[in-house]
């Protein structure tokens, strides 16, 4: 009998020792573990995009804690890597969390809670504004023509690209659709760019405008009525819906939100759309795209490549913008300032207070804030535009391996 107890408490002891999570661990997991408290502290110090930074960080710490996988995420078939592939039985609390990610249902309810916070008057009130928007998609174009260069498959290049528009819940959906291997990648470059918007941006905008020109005065716009701005929705997503289907997902939910707000007479759904719904998506999405950035396969070499590919990106899409107000300035004879230029991006509303600081940085009693705010919301249409536009390119690609080869071949052809 003791012989037994001693065998079996032996076994016991074994089994234990060999399920503790240093037995399982690679140096991968460790530093991924490190990389996790680097956003940590940007997100609780800095302040560096805490909303999202924070949940993606410690999903990320949880999922590179040796042995951890398989109780919080589930069981794989061996060799098998795919989410649908978790065996039923062993599926975890991650698992779940990432089914939102994974059948693309987090990032258009995080547009209805932009738009339902959003006010498109500025935009009404200069419709002009939506030229910069759009030339501040340049970057989303640049990307993509460099991830093909780079040797990344179409529907991998499309994915970087979207970095460009800097908005995180737009990458995440195009990505999540083309390469849902790369939705931690590409979401964590995505927020860390927009989380650095000011070092970023500001040396950009004062390279490229004159003193002169960064001391213009905007006259005031004019004022916005209530019938326009409940109008505005409904139009937008009636002309984008019809011309680009793919886009009516994103753009459909942002125009439903601000509907919500604007319409004046559903204040609970747009009190919960800002606030409740949009906090707990924010939570799970965050903790959803942190967990897939497990140490495997986030340190590689392709990783560095889409991060400095987005960062080109984030920069080619802020000169789209100022280059697009400057020529604009030029037009109205000096009625633009070149820094609303730099707001074209879909950084709501982070990169008009930049435009901001910098006017006021030359003359204090230059408000250029609501200006900016014209081509920021301009640059959430224009994100949403361009990621209905890559999806209708390449997402029938994405599906059918032989036409993404073929596609791969075309562009590179045209490139050349």
């Amino acid at each position: 009998m003791q012989s037994l107890l001693a065998v079996n408490f032996g076994d016991m002891f074994k089994t234990l020792f060999n399920d503790m999570g240093f037995m399982q661990g690679s140096w991968q997991n460790y530093v991924m573990i490190l990389i996790s408290f680097v956003l940590m502290y940007l997100a609780i110090v800095k302040k560096f995009e805490p909303m999202l930074l924070l949940p993606i960080a410690f999903g990320m710490f949880l999922i590179n804690i040796p042995g951890a996988e398989h109780v919080l995420w589930g069981q794989h078939p061996a060799g098998n890597n795919d989410f649908d592939a978790v065996e039923a039985e062993s599926r975890g609390l991650l698992w779940y969390l990432y089914f939102g990610v994974d059948k693309v249902i987090y990032p258009p309810l995080i547009f209805l809670g932009i738009g339902a916070m959003t006010d498109f008057g500025p935009l009404i009130a200069n419709p002009k504004s939506m030229l910069i928007g759009t030339g501040a998609q340049l970057g989303v174009f640049v990307a993509f023509t460099l991830a093909i260069f780079c040797g990344f498959s179409v529907a991998a290049a499309a994915s970087i690209a979207i970095i460009g528009g800097a908005d995180g819940p737009t990458a995440i959906y195009v990505t999540s659709k083309l390469s849902p291997d790369l939705v931690s990648t590409i979401a964590i470059a995505a927020y860390s760019y927009m989380a650095l918007i000011p070092i970023i941006q500001k040396p950009i905008m004062k390279l490229l405008t004159t003193k002169k020109e960064r001391l213009i005065k905007m006259k005031p716009l004019r004022q916005v009525s209530k019938l326009e701005k409940i109008l505005f929705p409904i139009i937008i997503t009636l002309v984008v819906g019809i011309i680009l289907p793919d886009a009516i997902a994103l753009l459909g939910m942002l125009m439903l939100g601000n509907l919500f707000k604007e319409s004046g007479v559903v204040d609970r759904l747009s009190t919960q759309a800002q606030h409740g719904l949009m906090n707990t998506i924010t939570i799970f999405l965050g903790v959803a795209v942190g967990c897939k950035a497990k140490g495997e396969m986030f340190l590689d070499y392709h990783t560095l490549i889409i991060i400095a590919i987005g960062l080109f990106a984030f920069i080619m899409g802020t000169v789209g913008g100022i280059l697009v107000a400057k020529v604009m300035c030029k037009l109205t004879k000096g009625q633009i300032n070149p820094l609303i230029g730099s707001a074209g991006v879909s950084a709501v509303p982070m990169a008009a207070r930049i435009s901001e600081d910098v006017g006021r940085q030359y003359d204090p009693q230059n408000h250029l804030l609501m200006h900016a705010m014209g081509p920021n919301v301009a640059g959430v249409i224009g994100s949403a535009i361009a990621a209905g536009a890559l999806l209708a390119f390449f997402y029938p690609t994405y599906v059918d391996g032989t036409a993404v080869a073929s596609a791969v071949s075309s562009v590179q052809t045209i490139i050349a």
